[in-house]
């Protein structure tokens, strides 16, 4: 049977040309289909292989558009002027110029972009503006895309036309000025890769001749400006210089203001506007979702009432920023609420770097301000070599050393290279995406307290609240030394850290003894430095904690009572003190022993307080001899009994024996503790008072002007023993000018161990 074909041929009905047919010897084929509206090349019987080449026709020519601004977001009318507008303007006005705006998630970049291409048009009508999303490869792809079918520039519709190369062209085209604007570049590396044949992602866009870095697309010539909104440095580093970094920090307080105002306008009176600010710091997103979600209530909700909300809890705060309600003009693949941007953010530095996104949740429990690199390096659990171990100024305890010999500080002092430079790599990646900050010292950070919100909200979404807790509380617990003066400094650079635990209780008990200690620590340290409200709260705090732990009975717990009395006599609260003095009192009775020299405190403190003079004095006189002979005689305790007992001699109106051993206490503390020492002030305003107690009222004044103008110094003007100080003075001054006494023994500062 001899060679033989039947064809039978359509054209394209989009198109109408005939496709070119090679017909060679003849096979068997099936008809060929290319979908609705063209059946394509049809055969019946061909014999040999048969080759297709389509050739579409030629474009018909499009009407470019006129300069335009081609961005998906509409303007902002309730936009608030910020000073970063002009530095915009400035460093983008300058022909070929690169500029990236670099801050935290939320903080307002891209809206400050959105008003600079608004603007832009306004002031320059011929200048073209393009917004590209810059988050990914594919995002970047679609976006030159859209500029290319936007401009309808030739060529852009053939499956292997290379779109960057297209728009690239057009925009290397100098009779053209324009700006691009790439958003969200958060990860720059997808801009160094090349890519090759399939385009990106295998979706199409490249052909193998075409490949090179993305990079290469952003042209870099006179008649353009390209601006960068980042969440991380790094990223920016990659396209721009350095110097060309305009770091977008929270908004001013004024500005703030203004924004929240012009939200509510026709919604909700002002007031509580500016905590509300406060409150959310400064954040632009977070005041957008907050007047949103006020708005979407009204007038069922004020900002009054979101405020009472917003500072009942962690929780009750997450809740409320997670409200995404609301036109934000945010990226359709960016989280309108403000914690699930961060959280974004910090899962990226999680996968990324493991260690950076550890060091973030062990910050999270700080205080937000002022946290001190020596407690962040530890990120793995040691227990605390300093638990219950010299948290009490008595007899039968020594103070604890302020930490200098810990083993933490040990460690720290024979810390590897490569543990420097870990930690240094972990800074820099949290700085980087503007998580933290550094101190004008370069030994502390900053972050914000929303952001540590968001962490803190992740970690117990993931199970690791409670492991990062106790981190943060034995780190804490290890250099927290007790109130004494000595310890002062150290104190009142870590109180912050304190309070912040207080609202940081822990679960299981090991735990909670750590917390209860750090509690004590800084209430011992607050009621030393007249701060009676916090001495109060968390004195209280840890006395529960440890009545939990230990037991009412516990020397520990004991102590914790003792504080709060302190507390409450400090706060005028006498009959509470009292109280709880005798509860402590009768315990160590039954669990020490009368004649134990604790429990001889207890009963002397308690005798002092309810004016029972010859029986405190006995009791005082046993203490002293006590101390004499375990401690020394010029041990700080010793000289702290001697003082009580001296002022008790002056209750009792024997000024020349109280004279005499105050006078005593008063030149060993100099020697001893040192002039400027606390106790030392206090020996010199009793001796004062004996002085006047005596008539010997100019030598008491001088004595008293000399003790308040070191009280002034040391303890600061709003002390309570200052002002009382100056009371006594003002009113020994008033008798001699005979107009009467104010007081008789106002400001005797009693030292009362």
């Amino acid at each position: 049977m001899g060679s033989a074909f039947i064809t039978r041929l359509s054209f394209c009905r989009t198109c109408h040309q005939q496709p070119s047919i090679r017909l060679p010897t003849a096979v068997m084929a099936s008809p060929m289909s290319f979908g609705e509206g063209n059946s394509g090349f049809q055969a019946g019987i061909i014999n040999g292989p048969v080759s297709t080449e389509f050739h579409l026709p030629p474009e018909r020519p499009e009407t470019p558009p006129d300069p335009s601004a081609f961005v998906p977001f509409s303007q902002d009318h309730d936009f608030i002027e910020r000073d970063l507008l002009d530095q915009i303007h400035r460093k983008c006005a300058v022909p070929g110029s690169r500029t990236a705006l670099v801050g935290l998630g939320g903080v307002g970049k891209s809206q400050l972009a959105i008003e600079y291409a608004y603007r832009t048009r306004e002031r320059s009508p011929n200048t073209w503006v393009f917004w590209v999303h810059a988050s990914n490869a594919a995002r970047f792809e679609n976006s030159y895309r859209d500029i290319a079918n936007f401009l309808k520039l030739p060529g852009r519709k053939n499956p292997k036309a290379n779109i960057f190369q297209l728009v690239h062209d057009w925009l290397r085209d100098e009779r053209r000025v324009w700006v691009l604007i790439l958003d969200n570049v958060d990860d720059a590396g997808f801009f160094l890769k090349s890519y090759g044949d399939g385009g990106i992602e295998g979706e199409g866009g490249l052909n193998s001749e075409g490949s090179r870095p993305l990079e290469s697309y952003l042209p870099r010539c006179q008649n353009g400006a390209v601006l960068v909104t980042t969440r991380s440095r790094s990223a920016a580093l990659e396209l721009v210089e350095r110097r060309d970094i305009i770091a977008v920090q929270p908004m001013s307080k004024a500005d703030a203001v203004a924004l929240l105002e012009k939200k509510l306008e026709g919604i909700e009176e002002s007031d509580g506007v500016s905590e509300l600010a406060t409150a959310l710091e400064f954040m632009p997103l977070a005041m957008v979702q907050a007047t949103s979600y006020i708005a979407h209530r009204a007038p069922r909700c004020s900002v009054r009432q979101y405020l009472e909300e917003f500072r009942k809890s962690d929780r009750k705060k997450a809740s409320l920023l997670d409200f995404e309600k609301g036109q934000l003009r945010r990226d359709r693949d960016a989280k309108n609420s403000i914690i699930i941007t961060w959280q974004l953010s910090f899962d990226h530095i999680r996968q990324t770097k493991t260690s950076a996104a550890e060091l973030l949740s062990l910050m999270s429990f700080f205080d937000r301000q002022g946290i001190p690199e020596d407690l962040i390096r530890n990120r793995n659990e040691q227990s605390d070599s300093q638990e219950n171990q010299g948290d009490h100024d008595s007899d039968a305890l020594e103070d604890i050393n302020t930490g200098e010999d810990s083993d933490d500080n040990s460690a720290d002092d024979n810390r590897s290279k490569d543990g420097d430079d870990k930690f240094e790599d972990d800074i820099l990646t949290l700085r980087d995406y503007s998580f933290i900050s550094i101190t004008g010292s370069g030994s502390s950070f900053e972050m914000h307290g929303l952001v540590q919100l968001a962490t803190r909200k992740w970690l117990e979404a993931h199970g690791q609240r409670e492991k990062w807790k106790r981190q943060f509380l034995v780190n804490l617990s290890s250099k927290f030394p007790t109130g004494k003066y000595e310890n002062w400094a150290i104190c009142q650079v870590l109180f912050p850290h304190a309070k912040s635990a207080v609202t940081q209780k822990p679960e299981g008990q090991e735990s909670l003894k750590m917390w209860a200690t750090i509690l004590y620590r800084a209430a011992w340290y607050a009621e030393q430095v007249g701060n009676g409200v916090d001495a109060e709260e968390m004195s209280i705090t840890a006395m529960r904690a440890r009545k939990k732990v230990f037991g009412r009975e516990h020397e520990d717990t004991l102590w914790s009572m003792s504080l709060v009395g302190g507390a409450y006599n400090l706060r005028g609260r006498w009959g509470a003190a009292e109280s709880l003095f005798v509860q402590v009192m009768e315990t160590r009775k039954s669990k020490l022993g009368v004649d134990h020299p604790s429990t001889l405190t207890s009963m002397a403190n308690l005798a002092w307080n309810q004016g029972r003079w010859e029986e405190a004095e006995s009791l005082f006189v046993q203490v002293m001899e006590t101390s004499k002979s375990k401690l020394g005689a010029d041990h700080p305790s010793t000289l702290t009994s001697m003082n009580n007992l001296a002022v008790t001699y002056s209750m009792q109106g024997r000024e020349d024996k109280a004279e005499e051993l105050k006078m005593q206490v008063m030149e060993t503390s100099k020697s001893k503790l040192g002039v400027d020492h606390p106790d030392t002030l206090t020996s010199m305003n009793n001796l004062a008072f004996t002085f006047k107690g005596k008539g010997d009222n100019g030598k008491a004044i001088r004595l008293m002007e000399q003790c308040i103008r070191k009280q002034k110094y040391i303890l600061g003007p709003d002390h309570p023993y200052t002002k009382d100080s100056e009371d006594a003075l003002n009113s020994w001054r008033i008798e001699g000018l005979g107009l009467g006494s104010c007081s008789k023994e106002v400001g005797n500062t009693v030292a009362i161990a």
